[in-house]
């Protein structure tokens, strides 16, 4: 079972820990995930040609299939360093193995924040010696790892399920730099599962294919991107189809949250695009039109440009769509308007009514573009001059 809105749990034979060590401000930002036992792990990381290094790092360890902590640090991403910073990354995992006692390789590094920079060593050392004093299981010691990972984010993210006995419970976060592929974010997930070998992977990359995929903020792909699941198997093995169902729904909340935390942003967009004759097309459609800067800044004001999606569906070339079977649903319900493309030369459309609508948080968007089989949904945000701001002064 999903739980939408549940507070934190516990989830039996994991800690978390999060402190500040001083590497931009007094904020929370550094943070470390441990398990008891080694776990089940399986990784989807950035497709960036620019990976940071705690990514190039976090390949290799993940490779084994075998993980038991994850060390994150913000405020800085140690991304475009060099050898130096993949030294880095490495001294982060051996020196959170050694407060653990695990090998170094049973360690995933993380790191998010402003790109080009040294990671402050000094300060992430005296990180290692505080381990053992903060870790714990309670919500109290998950929240501040939560809040330790945070960048330009506004509020932590966590999302838990239940599947028979074990607990899933996954952590977030995100808040600019998004495009769905992947977005720019960081998501540990941690489960008391027991799982078929061999499973996680492919499970997790399907799970990300339709939750942190379809996440648009500003259509920029991050260096950093991660996602994580770890399984410890402490409570028994659970019916693998009934567990990814509800692994899905957990990261389809984490990535709504994202969305509706991004930069700047004052709405949340639910995208729909049906009538599709195959799921690339559908997905194509959504991802192009989700993404278009004019959309966004239209949903922001609240204007009711229908041409904003005509323009953007017509730039996904390899997938034309006829003007005549174009229609464009805003709304739910008995709220639910209708602009049908193929007659707007008339000036019957409600856009006083499509205002309304759109000035709400929540903008449910179907736009149906033909009479296939196929839909698909993604998430994104608004645009604002909020977005702006934040970035134009981000690294300061």
């Amino acid at each position: 079972m999903f739980l939408e809105n549940s507070p934190l749990v516990e989830v039996r034979g994991f800690q978390w820990m999060g402190i500040n060590l001083g590497i931009k401000d007094q904020t929370l930002d550094f943070g470390v995930l441990a398990a008891e036992v080694p776990c089940q792990a399986a990784a989807v990381f950035t497709r960036s040609t620019m990976p940071g290094a705690p990514v190039l790092v976090g390949r290799e360890h993940v490779a084994s299939g075998r993980l038991q902590a994850v060390v994150v640090n913000s405020k800085n991403a140690n991304v475009a360093t060099g050898q130096g910073g993949i030294a880095d990354a490495r001294e982060m995992c051996r020196g959170v193995g050694e407060a653990l006692g695990l090998a170094p390789e049973c360690v995933l590094p993380s790191s998010t924040g402003v790109i080009g920079k040294r990671l402050p060593m000094e300060r992430i050392r005296s990180g290692f010696t505080r381990i053992a004093d903060n870790l714990g299981s309670t919500p109290a010691h998950i929240e501040q790892f939560a809040r330790a990972i945070m960048t330009t984010d506004t509020v932590p993210k966590w999302a838990v399920a239940q599947v028979g006995n074990a607990t899933v419970l996954g952590v977030a976060k995100g808040s600019g730099m998004i495009e769905p592929n992947m977005a720019t974010m960081l998501s540990y997930i941690v489960t008391d599962a027991a799982l078929p070998e061999g499973a996680l992977q492919p499970l997790l990359k399907r799970v990300v294919d339709k939750s942190f995929n379809r996440v648009s903020v500003d259509s920029d792909t991050s260096t950093s991107d991660t996602v994580v699941l770890l399984a410890s198997g402490q409570a028994g093995a659970v019916d693998p189809e009934a567990f990814e169902q509800a692994l899905e729904g957990l990261a389809q909340t984490l990535a709504r949250k994202l969305a509706r935390d991004g930069e700047g942003a004052t709405k949340l967009i639910e995208l729909t695009v049906s009538g599709a004759h195959s799921p690339e097309m559908a997905l194509t459609l959504a991802k192009t039109v989700i993404n278009s800067p004019l959309v966004k800044t239209a949903i922001h004001g609240a204007d009711p440009n229908w041409g904003r999606f005509v323009m953007a569906i017509g730039k996904a070339f390899d997938y034309p769509v006829q003007r005549e079977e174009l229609r464009i649903y805003f709304g739910r319900g008995a709220e639910r308007l209708v602009i049908d493309a193929a007659n707007m030369e008339d000036g019957t459309a409600d856009l006083d009514g499509v205002t309304a609508l759109l000035k709400h948080e929540d903008v449910p968007i179907e736009l149906v573009v033909g009479n296939g089989a196929h839909r698909e949904v993604v998430w994104g945000c608004d645009l604002s001059r909020e977005y702006v701001a934040i970035n134009a002064d981000y690294t300061t």
